[in-house]
């Protein structure tokens, strides 16, 4: 294993077995990955990269997770969405492209992976910016999501606009802070959405630079006060990036929070044998 943790976010990976689009713009795309063994069809997984919502990040640093859950049976799904930085990224497109890729993918996954994906609400798995849009899209279109790992999330814009995360990303991805776009914030922050139905996990390593535990703490104390059956794992040893890098000490317990999620939800097949 590489001594930067940073160097996941350039290690090649397979390439997806195909690409889909859910929309006309260029962006609107997502990678496919059949699961490793077939077998019965399975709840799609959809991975969100992180990267602080910006241009220069994009899905294919998470190539090598989708890999690894794809090898553990599930079919995955990269999912691409509009970011900042490019023409018309950021609010609201940002948002609104995950929210439409999510109700798509289910539909598009199974006729580009025939009988592999189960018609059912899909698993998110988001990273840091992309574990803020896989809570944003379970608040706000909680038919579309049949579980939520978020994976050290940016759950709280307002906070992360005062600490200046990555150097002015939220107000990128908003247009300016709270005093100035607060019905912005109160649409994309989820610190104002804790109630959410599906069943949610955030792990979070106590070592975050990049993203502080304390925002993964509050979150959960919060939905958890309002009733959202959400769980907050905490690794003592770990950074940012090892919840994504599938050589980390951290990767086996992401790959333990996927499978609770998988066992907590109900049957998609009586046909299919429990996992």
């Amino acid at each position: 294993m590489s001594t930067d943790p940073r160097a996941v976010l350039t290690r090649p990976a397979p390439p997806p077995d195909v690409t889909v689009a859910y929309g006309d713009h260029p962006e609107q795309l997502v990678d496919l990955r059949r699961p490793a063994g077939g077998g019965p069809a399975r709840r799609l997984v959809v991975v969100v990269h992180g990267g602080f919502w910006r241009a220069e990040y994009d899905r294919t640093h998470t190539g090598p997770m989708a890999a690894a859950l794809a090898a553990l049976d599930h079919p995955v799904a990269q999912l691409e969405y509009r970011r900042t930085g490019q023409p018309d990224g950021g609010w609201p497109n940002t948002l609104t492209d995950v929210l439409a890729g999510v109700a798509a993918l289910p539909g598009l996954a199974a006729a580009a992976l025939p009988g592999l994906v189960a018609p059912a609400p899909p698993i998110l798995v988001g990273h840091s910016a992309g574990g803020h849009l896989a809570l944003h899209v379970a608040a706000h279109a909680p038919a579309t999501v049949g579980g939520v790992l978020a994976l050290a999330p940016v759950a709280d814009l307002a906070e992360a606009y005062r600490l200046d995360l990555d150097e002015g990303a939220v107000a990128a991805l908003l247009g300016g802070g709270p005093a100035e776009v607060p019905d912005r914030y109160a649409a994309a922050d989820p610190s104002a959405s804790v109630a959410i139905q599906a069943r949610t996990v955030v792990m979070h390593g106590a070592l975050d630079r990049q993203v502080p535990v304390t925002m993964s703490r509050s979150w959960v104390a919060a939905a958890r006060a309002a009733g959202t059956p959400a769980t907050l794992v905490e690794l003592p040893e770990c950074e940012h990036f090892g919840l994504i890098a599938p050589d980390s000490a951290a990767w086996p317990q992401v790959v333990a929070a996927l499978r609770s999620l998988h066992d907590d939800l109900p049957s998609i097949d009586a046909a299919s044998p429990s996992r």
